[in-house]
């Protein structure tokens, strides 16, 4: 589902974690709500509309995300009016925004907790295989130059225009190469996005290619046994990128943090695989910037693809929701 063409078995990937899905279920299951888009969700369904506002000769607005596919899941606690927050998952390469939903389990989060939740699909490659062009590692592989940074941004502008979104609690979640991409998101468009959740992703190998306008708090999420964007950083199609420590260093730096890590949160349980609370947090939050702050999370033994636990996106929603703009 996930793999950055590191190996062979993407479509394995793919049909694993959708095998994986309809045998057990999926925590994103369907709940109240409303969904403005193309693609069928929790709640109903409501094709290039569902929004405050119609089109200015009273039919329906255009679709948001234009001719690519988009799913905006509206929860039913949301009031026109009154701002909300916005999550934004971005899926890994080959999959699609449907199915990484489906294994985030997001939907029934946003129901939950309130917030308008988005999930686009990437450019479809000549490999047929859905992608976002984020970094020079990952995964623009055949040269397209699609300009994904422009698109995403546009697509956050195109839902702050149709619903009442808080601008300063903006996020992005994504896993592999949709977490490639929220990195470039954070670097590029630091004026709209406040934190960013990345699973198995990571940043520049150049930090000099990132120039945030503001300070981003980021969390890094990876698994030490990941064999297909390593722990420790590799290559992609000859292009190198950086391991989960260098990456959360680099925004270390980038948020003006202090360099001393703050170890004392206790594990968390992020992984059913795994045995007990696998996974350790490292904070840097002292000295940040205003609206700074970078984290790692890291799975002792997990895999690129981890087994979820039910907590794993609630875990991240309040990662981000502690972390708005200043």
């Amino acid at each position: 589902m996930l793999r950055c063409m590191r190996t062979p078995s993407l479509a394995l990937s793919v049909l694993f974690v959708a095998s994986t899905l309809a045998a057990c279920g999926s925590s994103g299951s369907p709940a109240a709500g409303t969904t403005d888009g193309g693609t069928a969700s929790s709640g109903g369904t409501s094709t290039g509309g569902g929004g405050e506002d119609g089109g200015e000769d009273g039919g329906d607005p255009p679709a948001i995300g234009g001719d690519r596919p988009v799913t905006v899941h509206v929860p039913a606690s949301y009031i026109p009016g009154t701002a909300a927050p916005l999550v934004i998952l971005l899926h890994g390469y080959g999959a699609s925004g449907a199915l990484q939903d489906l294994y985030f389990g997001m939907t029934a989060v946003s129901d939950t907790r309130g917030f308008l939740y988005a999930f686009p699909d990437g450019t479809v490659d000549s490999d047929g295989k859905r992608f976002w062009n984020a970094t020079d590692a990952c995964c623009d592989l055949h040269g397209t130059k699609v300009d994904d940074s422009t698109y995403v941004s546009s697509l956050i502008t195109q839902i702050q225009a149709r619903y009442t979104v808080d601008p300063k609690r903006i996020f992005l979640v994504g896993h592999s190469n949709g977490a490639f991409m929220s990195y470039r998101m954070a670097c590029d468009h630091a004026d709209q996005v406040a934190a960013i959740a990345s699973l198995a992703g990571a940043m520049f190998s150049d930090v000099s290619k990132c120039a945030p306008s503001a300070p981003v708090s980021i969390l890094q999420i990876h698994g030490t046994a990941d064999d297909t964007v390593l722990f420790d950083g590799d290559q992609i199609a000859g292009q190198g990128y950086p391991g989960a420590k260098a990456t959360v260093a680099d925004w270390v730096t980038l948020d003006g943090c202090g360099a001393t890590a703050d170890t004392s949160a206790p594990p968390l349980d992020l992984d059913t695989r795994l045995a007990g609370a696998e996974t350790t947090v490292t904070r840097y939050a002292n000295s940040c910037k205003p609206g700074g702050h970078a984290e790692l999370w890291t799975i002792a033994g997990g895999a690129h693809l981890p087994s979820l636990t039910a907590s794993f996106s609630t875990s991240v929603i309040d990662f981000l929701f502690a972390h708005p703009k200043p």
